[in-house]
C-alpha cells in the first residue's frame, strides 16, 4: 500500500544536522509516511547517518550522484515518491513535537492544494531564536488572499507546507532557473488553483545558520534581485486586485525586493544600495508601510540573524 504522506528530503553534506532532523522525524513517526532522500553526491558523513536512521524509519534513500542544483534534486524526490500529500523537510530544519498529528486530520478533509502554518526560527545549536508566522488567518484562505499577501514576501518557512502530490508534480515542481527563491515560485503557483488551509500554529522550526544556501550561495548581488524580480513579474497577473489597489500592492511588492536584496548583499559583506531601497519605502506612505510590515515579516526575519550574528561573533573573533 502506498503511503499518505511524503517527506522529501534534498541534501548535500549534511551531516552536521541531518540526525537532529531525521530524530525530529522518528519522535513522532506512524504508518503511511515515507522519507525519500535523495542525495546529491554528498562526500561527508550524510549517507552513514542516513543508513543508520533506516533501520527505524521508512527511508527510500535515492543516490543519484552530484547533481549541483537543490532544486533539481526535489523535484527527484517529488516524481519518486508515493504518498497523495507531500512536503519538504531540509536536512538541516525540523519537525516539532505533535505536527503530523496535527496535519493528519487536516489532509484528511480538506479540499485545499495546500496547507500552510507557523514556524519558528532557530539558531545553529537549535535555540530559539523567534517566531516566524504567516499574515493570515486561521481557516481556509481565498487564493486571490494569499497571491496577494505573498507577492509582498515569501512569509513561509520551506519545512512548513504540505501539498497534494499530483498538483505539484502538474503545475511542473520545483523550477531549478529560479535558484534563489524557487519555494518562493512554487507556494505562488500552488496558491493560485484554490483556497489555501491555514493552521495558526507553531509546528516547524527553520534553522539559520552561516552555511545556509541563501548566505553561502556564491552569486553576484545583482543576481539575487534579478531573480526576485522574475519571480514577481511571472506572478503578478494571479492578482485578481485591479485599479490603485494593484498598482499598491505591487509598489510594496517592488520595495521589497530591493529590502530583501540589500540586505542579502550586506549579510554576505557585498556591496549594497541601501538608499535605494530605503528610499522605494518611503515612497510607499503610511497604507503601504503597514502592508510591507504586515506581508514582509521583516522584523521577524531581520531579528532572528542578527541573533545569530551576534551569538557567533565571539567565536569567530576568537
Amino acid at each position: 500500500m502506498n503511503p499518505f504522506f511524503s517527506a522529501i528530503m534534498p541534501v548535500h553534506n549534511g551531516e552536521r544536522f541531518i540526525a537532529a532532523t531525521l530524530e525530529s522525524v522518528r519522535e513522532q513517526h506512524h504508518d503511511g509516511i515515507e522519507l525519500v532522500i535523495v542525495d546529491d553526491g554528498s562526500t561527508d558523513r550524510t549517507l552513514d547517518i542516513v543508513r543508520d536512521f533506516a533501520e527505524v524509519l521508512p527511508i527510500r534513500l535515492l543516490t543519484p550522484g552530484r547533481i549541483g542544483s537543490a532544486e533539481a534534486v526535489s523535484n527527484i524526490g517529488l516524481r519518486e515518491a508515493r504518498g497523495q500529500w507531500a512536503g519538504f523537510l531540509h536536512c538541516d530544519d525540523l519537525w516539532l513535537p505533535g505536527r503530523m498529528a496535527r496535519l493528519w486530520g487536516e489532509m484528511e478533509a480538506t479540499d485545499a492544494v495546500l496547507i500552510v502554518h507557523n514556524s519558528v526560527f532557530v539558531g545553529p545549536d537549535g535555540q530559539r531564536l523567534g517566531p516566524w508566522t504567516c499574515p493570515l488567518s486561521e481557516g481556509n484562505v481565498p487564493p486571490e488572499q494569499f497571491i496577494e499577501r505573498l507577492l509582498v514576501q515569501n512569509f513561509i518557512a520551506p519545512v512548513s507546507p504540505v501539498f497534494r502530490r499530483k498538483a505539484a508534480l502538474e503545475s511542473g515542481g520545483m523550477d531549478r532557473t529560479i535558484w534563489a527563491c524557487p519555494d518562493w515560485d512554487f507556494w505562488l503557483r500552488l496558491g493560485a488553483l484554490g483556497p489555501v488551509r491555514f493552521i495558526d500554529e507553531t509546528l516547524t522550526a527553520y534553522r539559520v545558520h552561516p552555511e545556509s544556501q541563501t548566505v553561502a550561495h556564491a552569486r553576484l548581488p545583482d543576481e539575487w534581485e534579478q531573480q526576485l524580480t522574475i519571480v514577481l513579474d511571472r506572478h503578478l497577473g494571479s492578482l485578481a486586485a485591479t485599479g490603485k489597489h494593484r498598482a499598491s500592492i505591487e509598489r510594496v511588492a517592488r520595495a521589497s525586493v530591493a529590502v530583501n536584496s540589500a540586505l542579502l548583499a550586506a549579510l554576505r559583506g557585498e556591496p549594497t544600495r541601501p538608499l535605494a531601497a530605503i528610499f522605494q519605502l518611503l515612497a510607499l506612505g503610511p497604507s503601504g508601510w503597514r502592508r510591507y510590515l504586515r506581508d514582509s515579516r521583516i522584523v521577524q526575519r531581520v531579528g532572528s540573524r542578527l541573533k545569530v550574528r551576534r551569538r557567533l561573533k565571539p567565536s569567530i573573533q576568537g
